[in-house]
C-alpha cells in the first residue's frame, strides 16, 4: 500500500487528479445538505495579534491570502529559473511561448468584454479567463504518459510561466485598492532587506523567511494583495551560491509536493464550491459566464494560436523541433484550463457589492476550464503517435 501511494505521488498526473477531486468535493459540499458546513468552515474566523499589530480574517482568506503568497512563491523561484538557466533563458527559447501567452492573455479578455461591456461592474472580471492553471494543464497533458514529446511539455510549461507572471503584473496594476503608505513604506524596507540578503551572498534561507514575512504581513495591509510578497521573496533568493549549490533550487523542490497536494487542492476546496440551487438556467446563459467560459475555450486558443503563428510567419520565432501546427492546436486549448489563477483572480474581481458574480463566475470557470480539459486532451491524443511507436522512438534517441 506504501509503495503504491509513493507511486502515485510521483507521477505528473496526480497534482491535476487531487485537484479534480478537490473540486468535485466542493461541488458537492455546496450542493447537498452538508452546504451549511461547508459556508460555515470557510466563514470561521481566525485572528492573530501581536500587540497593535492585528490579522483579522476568515478561514478562506487566510488560505487565499496566506497559502496562496506560498504558492506565487513557487510561481516566483520557477520564473526565476527558467529566465536565467531553462526554457527562457535566451531570446530564440523564449520567443514562442512569450507571444503565445501575450495572445493567449488579450484575447480571452477581449472575448470576455466582448460580452460584458455594457456593465461597469461585471468588466472587473475582465482578466478571470486570461489565465492558465500550470498543475491542472501540464496534469491532463501527463494522461498521456510518454507519448508526449519533451519539447511540448517544455513549450507549455513556458507558456504557463510567462502567463503567470503576466497574472502577477495585473493583480499589482488592476486589483491593488485603498493603498496605505505607511505598509508600503514597510514593504518597501523589506524589500531592500532582501535585494541586501541577496547581494551579501547569504544561502542560508532562515534570514530570507524573517524578512519575506515581514514583507507579506506589510503587503497585507498595504492594499496590494499579499500574494505579490511570495513572488518579491522567490526573486531575492540566489538561485546559485559560491560552493555551485542552489538555494532557490533547494526551496523550490522543498515547496512542490506541498503546493501540488496540499495547497492548490485545498484552495480548490475552498473555492470551488458553487450554490447551483439559487440559479436559474438564464443564470447560465447571463455575461458573466458566458464570457469566462468562452474566453477560456476559445479565446485563448485563438490568442495562443494567431500570435503563435505570426511571430512564427515573421520568423520572430520558431516551432519547436519535431513540432507543428497540429501539436501546438491542442496544447493551445489546454491552455484554457485556467482553474486555479482564474479562480483566485475571480476572488479579486467581484468583492464588496459584487460578490453576488462570484458563483457565476466560478461557474463560467467550472465549465470553460473542463471543455478545454477534455476536447484538449481527446485532440492531443488523436495527433499524437500511439504509445508503442513513442516508446520505441526514445529508445532510438537513447541508441
Amino acid at each position: 500500500m506504501e509503495r503504491a501511494i509513493k507511486n502515485f505521488l510521483s507521477q505528473e498526473s496526480a497534482g491535476g487528479i487531487l485537484l479534480m477531486v478537490a473540486v468535485a468535493l466542493a461541488m458537492i459540499m455546496a450542493n447537498s445538505p452538508l452546504s451549511g458546513m461547508y459556508q460555515g468552515f470557510l466563514a470561521t474566523e481566525m485572528q492573530i495579534r501581536v500587540g497593535s499589530l492585528d490579522i483579522d480574517k476568515t478561514l478562506i482568506h487566510w488560505i487565499n491570502d496566506g497559502l496562496m503568497a506560498l504558492f506565487f512563491m513557487l510561481i516566483g523561484l520557477e520564473v526565476k529559473r527558467e529566465l536565467l538557466e531553462g526554457a527562457l533563458s535566451s531570446p530564440a527559447q523564449a520567443s514562442l511561448p512569450t507571444f503565445a501567452a501575450i495572445g493567449g492573455m488579450v484575447f480571452p479578455a477581449a472575448v470576455y468584454l466582448l460580452f460584458n461591456n455594457s456593465d461597469a461592474i461585471t468588466q472587473a472580471g475582465w482578466a478571470i479567463p486570461a489565465a492558465t492553471d500550470i498543475a491542472f494543464a501540464l496534469g491532463i497533458m501527463a494522461l498521456l504518459g510518454s507519448r508526449v514529446p519533451v519539447a511540448l511539455k517544455v513549450f507549455l510549461l513556458a507558456l504557463a510561466i510567462i502567463d503567470d507572471l503576466g497574472v502577477v503584473v495585473i493583480i499589482a496594476l488592476f486589483y491593488s485598492t485603498d493603498l496605505s503608505m505607511l505598509s508600503l513604506t514597510v514593504a518597501a524596507i523589506a524589500i531592500v532587506g532582501l535585494i541586501a540578503l541577496n547581494r551579501k551572498g547569504v544561502t542560508e534561507l532562515a534570514p530570507y523567511g524573517v524578512v519575506g514575512l515581514i514583507l507579506w504581513i506589510a503587503v497585507l495591509k498595504s492594499g496590494v494583495h499579499a500574494t505579490l510578497a511570495g513572488v518579491i521573496i522567490a526573486f531575492c533568493i540566489p538561485l546559485r551560491a559560491k560552493d555551485g549549490s542552489s538555494p532557490s533550487e533547494s526551496l523550490e523542490h522543498s515547496l512542490h509536493p506541498w503546493s501540488t497536494f496540499i495547497i492548490l487542492p485545498i484552495f480548490a476546496f475552498a473555492n470551488a464550491g458553487v450554490d447551483l440551487s439559487p440559479m436559474s438556467f438564464g443564470d447560465l446563459l447571463s455575461p458573466v459566464p458566458v464570457g469566462i467560459a468562452l474566453g477560456l475555450l476559445i479565446g485563448k486558443p485563438l490568442g495562443v494560436l494567431l500570435l503563435s503563428y505570426i511571430a512564427v510567419k515573421l520568423k520572430l520565432a520558431q516551432l519547436p523541433e519535431g513540432m507543428g501546427w497540429k501539436h501546438i492546436a491542442p496544447v493551445a486549448l489546454m491552455c484554457g484550463i485556467g482553474f486555479t489563477m482564474s479562480m483566485f483572480i475571480s476572488s479579486l474581481a467581484f468583492v464588496g457589492d459584487a460578490e453576488a458574480y462570484g458563483n457565476l463566475a466560478r461557474l463560467g470557470i467550472l465549465v470553460g476550464s473542463f471543455a478545454s480539459a477534455v476536447i484538449g486532451y481527446f485532440w492531443l491524443s488523436k495527433v499524437l503517435p500511439e504509445a508503442d511507436a513513442a516508446d520505441e522512438s526514445k529508445k532510438g534517441e537513447v541508441a
